[in-house]
């Protein structure tokens, strides 16, 4: 049985990923330190295969006690988006970077390692973005990423997996990614407001996200020493697009484009995912199902303090 070690297990991606490998016979191992206080894994004790420690990946020790303990290594824990790493730069490269010079430290050959990157490496760009494009990083959150996955393929052995901006339901739910937000603000206020609201970018569900880690430990041969866009080639779409795609299951949606100000993020691009697509892999859920869901489950956190669904 393999037995993967998920860092930041609890969060948002992690949660939902550390359920589907058990689903799918796996045995899981999650380290994470509870930043935000999380319930989210709570489900999850009562099965056989599951170990919950909580820690930091800034200890070094017991990070790599856990790396050598297991098949496959999935380094989730992160300090995630431009406003909280400019607020603990230090604290980011840390998780973001170290973590990953840390465990590539231990690695053996026979074991996988699978990194969670971020399509927002790219920056903006006129041009469809492949896996060959440039990196053009516009905040410390995508500076560490981009080190981090360039130490990894130095390395040789592993993969990386440049997530488009995700949405969807999660045991440890995160209101603060953008159709999440977009879709909150529209089911409590009945408005939204955007800036820039032509900039494109890519979107991809928070299961399709979990199955693509599963599919790579599966196919991981063929992918070892590679980097993968990861996203559905459906949405690239813009901010309003995405907006009136709201709009269809919420019709009295008031949406206003406010020229006068300007978005603190700057990306904007069309992705491509044709590289995965290629060995296989495909998406189950598009962005109307996540919408739909999103707006179904939002009855219930609408009922709760909003801060404990945010990172930031």
């Amino acid at each position: 049985m393999n037995h993967v070690l998920i860092t930041g297990g609890a969060g948002y991606i992690g949660s939902t990923l550390a359920e589907h490998l058990l689903d799918n016979g796996y045995k899981v191992t999650v380290l994470d330190n509870l930043s935000y206080k999380q319930l989210s894994l709570l489900h999850l004790f009562k099965r056989r295969n599951f170990t919950f420690v909580k820690g930091d990946v800034r200890d070094k020790n017991l990070l790599q006690k856990l790396v050598t303990e297991t098949d496959v290594v999935i380094p989730l824990a992160a300090i995630v988006g431009m406003p909280a790493c400019k607020s603990n730069p230090d604290l980011a490269v840390d998780v973001n970077y170290k973590q990953v010079v840390n465990i590539l430290e231990v690695l053996r050959d026979n074991q996988k390692l699978i990194l969670p990157n971020t399509n927002s490496q790219y920056g903006s760009s006129d041009s469809v973005i492949t896996e060959d494009s440039p990196f053009k990083p516009l905040s410390l959150y995508a500076e560490t990423k981009c080190d981090a996955e360039n130490a990894m393929l130095a390395k040789g052995n592993g993969v990386s997996l440049r997530l488009a901006t995700v949405f969807g339901v999660s045991p440890r739910m995160r209101q603060d990614l953008l159709v999440n937000d977009f879709v909150y603000k529209s089911v409590v206020d009945g408005y939204l407001v955007m800036f820039e609201a032509h900039f494109k970018r890519n979107y991809i569900h928070v299961v399709d996200i979990a199955r693509t880690f599963l599919f790579i430990i599966e196919n991981y041969e063929k992918c070892k020493g590679q980097a993968f866009n990861v996203g559905l080639s459906s949405a690239n779409c813009s901010k309003l697009e995405l907006a009136e795609t709201i709009k269809k299951y919420i019709p009295d949606l008031v949406i206003k484009q406010d020229e006068f100000k300007q978005d603190f993020d700057k990306r904007n691009y069309i992705v491509s995912n044709e590289k995965l697509e290629k060995l296989g892999w495909k998406p189950i859920m598009s962005l109307d199902d996540g919408i739909k869901e999103l707006i179904s489950a939002y009855q219930i956190v609408v009922t709760h303090n909003n801060r404990n669904f945010t990172n930031l």
